[in-house]
């Protein structure tokens, strides 16, 4: 009763530092028993308090222990009413160590988790690892105010990579910036993956209502000429969408606690220095992370307007819908946007360099795509030629031009003259103008070499690290998918805060989502041949077949493989390849499944869902060690 009674006194004579020194004794005496048992308690002071979690113990029948245990709760209650422990913060790295941090608790090697994450104060953790507790207190807000520097994290950067490291910067209690450029989502959510996919949506449903023979087998009936469609609508319905989500990705930055500083930053060329190109203010933070994205690629020879010569900017904005538009390039981004096109009524040419048409896919997977995607549909192509020169048209009025010569020759072989060309070469850094140079960086490309850590080297060959300093997504050019620059980002914050991380781009999924999708993770089949033959191992291959899934049939959908590469000698998955309904969404579990080193065998007894389109993958799954699935 008397430390009850002086903890308060102290509590109301506001005597904070003291305070918490008495209660950070009290909370690490240990008065208990060696058996425990979780509870968890969410406070409902919740400006204060977001949740504890804390491991109470049962107390044996001594009226002194229970005391004690009682004396601890009031006190641990009694601070999360105050919000007192902001007295007791050191700098954000910084361990506490108790008197009896190195004793062995409650003489077993239990693991006990204290936390409270309060708002606007201290966050206070401490943990038991065997037989050694630590405890960290670090600030949840302003911890680097009372430092040298302005922030703890400042990022370059707000596409979905900047906005990854930003939350989980957060999450980790940084003081965090992010200079967005005034682009909050980046390519992705403006001007790639989301609006792509709201036209790919209402394209997608437009082939689908004008495919009679399809429906018909449903036993729907349906005059193809009856389905009409907007093109003002369908743009508006991508503008709104991508719209909607960069609000919700600032609203969750704001929301957070993160500092959106609209201009774009710049390296000043010193060590922790960032400038805002919009006002020239300059700003301090401990770390920082480039995340600037990229740009479309545009190959000499081809002039761009955005309106009959666009990349994939202008095609986003679907100003018009050509009657024969010529695609300059055939992956990803060639592939979803032909999809639109012809679904919408358009004729289309790829125009490729290579002598294969989607070069960069799977073999197997490309050949089986050429049927499904182009085959079928008013599509042609051209490989092993260059767009030498592309002069822009008027539309209705002048067609576009586009010379061709040959990829290895560089002879002339044919002009086209067309409506409309979308330039879908692939795209580079945008790390220009960015003060790379003042820090001593030399790009390959425009691409910022870094070590598996995403800390930024000098230069690829021999460079040295660049203290302090992080870049991820496009920028490093390791993989460029928004996902990845996500998990880079994440990563990059761990290694900050002294947790040493890599990521595994071997288990970074992608898709392309036309009709039916392509989605992969792992190298391709030709690849890992390479692989095994090199790393002495046997390739295995099996697979399974979405024209014998119940859930595909069902859809009038069979058409479709699912390829699953696997390491004999270890059953690991390496690789899975699908073509087919809903791919995108099925190759998670394969991602997973080559995240973890998941074998072919333990796969094979795992039980899928009937009727589903997993199916598929399970079938492949059994193949591989000799089972049959029904």
């Amino acid at each position: 009763l008397f430390a009850i009674l002086y903890f308060i006194f102290l509590l109301f004579l506001k005597e904070q530092r003291h305070t918490t020194q008495v209660l950070a004794c009290i909370l690490n005496q240990d008065y208990y028993t060696k058996r425990s048992s979780r509870k968890t308690i969410t406070s409902p002071l919740k400006s204060q308090v977001s949740s504890i979690i804390i491991f109470s113990k049962k107390y044996s029948s001594n009226s002194l222990l229970i005391k004690m245990a009682f004396i601890k709760r009031i006190a641990l209650l009694t601070l999360l009413l105050s919000g007192s422990a902001s007295a007791f913060a050191p700098s954000r790295h910084q361990a506490i160590r108790s008197p009896s941090t190195t004793r062995n608790v409650a003489g077993d090697n239990q693991c006990t988790f204290l936390s409270f994450a309060t708002h606007g104060n201290t966050a206070l953790t401490t943990r038991t690892f065997s037989s050694t507790t630590t405890t960290f207190l670090r600030m949840a807000d302003g911890s680097a105010a009372a430092s040298e520097f302005d922030f703890d994290v400042a990022i370059i950067g707000c596409g979905v990579g900047g906005h990854g490291a930003a939350l989980h910067s957060r999450a980790q209690s940084l003081k965090t910036a992010v200079f967005s450029g005034n682009d909050v989502g980046g390519t992705c959510v403006n001007r790639g993956c989301v609006p792509s996919k709201a036209l790919l949506a209402a394209s997608g449903r437009v082939r689908e209502m004008k495919d009679a023979q399809h429906l018909a087998e449903l036993g729907i009936q349906i005059t193809p000429s009856d389905v009409t469609y907007s093109r003002e609508g369908i743009a508006a319905h991508a503008k709104n969408l991508a719209n909607r989500v960069k609000g919700n990705l600032e609203a969750s930055l704001t929301g957070l606690g993160v500092d959106v500083i609209q201009g774009r930053g710049v390296l000043t060329g010193k060590p922790h220095e960032i400038q805002d190109e919009a006002t020239g203010k300059v700003y301090t933070a401990r770390d920082i992370i480039l995340a600037p994205g990229s740009i479309p690629f545009v190959p000499p020879g081809v002039t761009v307007d955005e309106k009959t010569v666009y990349t994939s900017d202008g095609a986003l904005e679907l100003q018009h819908v050509p009657e024969w538009v010529a695609i300059i390039g055939s992956g990803y981004i060639g592939l979803e946007f032909s999809d639109v096109y012809t679904a919408l009524g358009s004729e289309v040419t790829f125009i490729e360099a290579m002598d294969n048409i989607m070069p960069t896919f799977d073999r197997e997977i490309a050949k089986l795509a050429e049927r499904l995607l182009i085959r079928d549909r008013p599509i042609d192509y051209r490989t092993g030629v260059f767009a030498s020169e592309v002069t822009p048209g008027i539309p209705g009025v002048k067609p576009v031009t586009i010379k061709m010569i040959d990829a290895k020759t560089k002879e002339h072989v044919e002009t086209l003259e067309v409506d409309a060309a979308m330039v879908a070469t692939g795209r580079v850094p945008n790390t220009k103008n960015m003060g790379l140079e003042a820090m001593g960086i030399e790009t390959n490309r425009g691409f910022v070499a870094v070590n598996d850590k995403m800390q930024v080297l000098t230069k690829a060959e021999g460079g040295e690290l660049i203290p302090h300093l992080y870049c991820i997504g496009d920028a490093n050019g390791k993989m460029m998918l928004a996902h990845a620059a996500s998990a880079q980002g994440i990563s990059a914050i761990e290694n900050i805060v002294g947790r040493e991380h890599v990521v595994n781009h071997m288990a970074i999924p992608a898709a392309c989502f036309t009709h039916p999708e392509i989605a992969m993770v792992g190298p391709t089949e030709e690849q890992a041949i390479q692989m095994a033959e090199k790393e002495g191992w046997t390739l295995g291959k099996s697979q399974g077949n979405f024209r014998g899934n119940s859930k595909a049939l069902a859809e009038g959908e069979g058409n479709g493989i699912a390829k699953v590469l696997f390491n004999k000698d270890t059953g690991k998955v390496v690789a899975v390849h699908i073509i087919g309904l809903h791919a995108a969404d099925l190759i998670q579990e394969c991602a997973n499944a080559v995240a973890a080193g998941t074998t072919v065998q333990e796969l094979s007894m795992m039980v899928h869902t009937h009727p589903t389109l997993c199916e598929v993958l399970d079938e492949a799954f059994k193949g591989a060690v000799g089972m049959a699935a029904h």
